[in-house]
């Protein structure tokens, strides 16, 4: 793997002292596209991640969120107790990861007509939030 010089980035940015490490961490495994999934945009702080899990239930599904990581699992290897005489929809295992921002939380999720759909929303703490610095007129202090 190649490593970048991010020296200069740091010069001229204040407070981006994980983006080398998010570099030295983005995983080059090649994915798979099953399941398909979509991410919408709902507003300016909401998000969804809508996923084609046909043929899975609740019981089926895991999703699990750790340093930043949403995973999402499908178990396809749990017995239905049917007895097919021709299964031709596609279930098989999988494991989906997406890494989400700073401050993004999972809101909820559902599960309807054979899409996930997982709710996310970013709720920056106010310290994080703009702020409008008032500029006084007064005489400036001398060390």
């Amino acid at each position: 793997m190649h490593t970048f010089d991010l020296t200069p980035l740091y010069r001229t940015s204040i407070g981006f002292d994980r983006l080398a490490q998010m570099i030295d961490t983005i995983n080059v495994d090649v994915p798979t596209g099953y399941p398909p999934y979509n991410i919408e945009k709902l507003s300016d702080n909401k998000y969804a991640i809508s996923m084609a899990v046909s043929g899975f239930d609740e019981g089926n599904l895991n999703i699990d969120v750790k340093e930043n990581i949403l995973t999402v699992i499908g178990d396809a290897s749990k017995e239905d107790g049917k007895e097919y005489l021709y299964k031709g929809i596609s279930s098989r295992n999988f494991e989906r990861r997406f890494r989400l921002a700073d401050y993004v939380e999972v809101e909820s999720a559902n599960l309807s007509n054979g899409l996930l759909n997982i709710i996310l929303k970013r709720e920056l703490p106010e310290a994080m939030k703009p702020r409008k610095i008032q500029i006084s007129s007064s005489k400036v202090i001398e060390g």
